[in-house]
């Protein structure tokens, strides 16, 4: 699977209205409200890597009320499971 981690701005107004949108697209896992310099946080999961432009450019820029947008794709996940895998010394 390829994730990618979407900052999206949004009109002030829609925001709720753009979260809504968006988590009802396919390869859209979870969208977040947040604070700080981005309106929202979408994480994508794909199968393949033209799939991408799909999602992104396809369907989420093109939400009513998305003014922008800035994607980072994972390189690789850590998780709370793999992070203890690869610090276990193997002992029970």
């Amino acid at each position: 699977m390829i994730s990618a981690i979407v900052l999206i701005n949004a009109d002030v107004d829609k925001i709720p209205e753009v979260a809504a949108a968006l988590v009802e697209i396919d390869g859209v896992e979870a969208v977040y409200s947040v604070a700080g310099s981005v309106d929202l946080i979408a994480m994508v999961r794909v199968r393949e890597h033209d799939q991408l432009a799909d999602v992104i450019a396809d369907k989420i820029g093109k939400v009513s009320g998305v003014t922008e947008t800035d994607t980072h794709i994972a390189f690789r996940t850590y998780s709370k499971e793999d992070l203890g895998a690869a610090f276990s010394l193997g002992v029970e």
